[in-house]
């Protein structure tokens, strides 16, 4: 859980940053393209637990 936390405030702190300096955010900036990462770790956390099955 403290992973966790600890990324949230490290992103949080980067997005700060570079919103100060007028760059554009390093990750995608729609709801769309955040749930596509999510969908790719998801899958892979799916492999790893049906490559255990068999």
């Amino acid at each position: 859980m403290n992973e966790v936390l600890l990324s949230m405030g490290v992103g949080a702190l980067v997005g700060v940053l570079f919103a100060a300096l007028k760059l554009p955010i390093p990750a995608p900036p729609v709801l769309s393209g955040v749930m596509g990462i999510v969908g790719v770790y998801l899958g892979a956390q799916a492999w790893s637990y049906v490559a255990r099955l068999f």
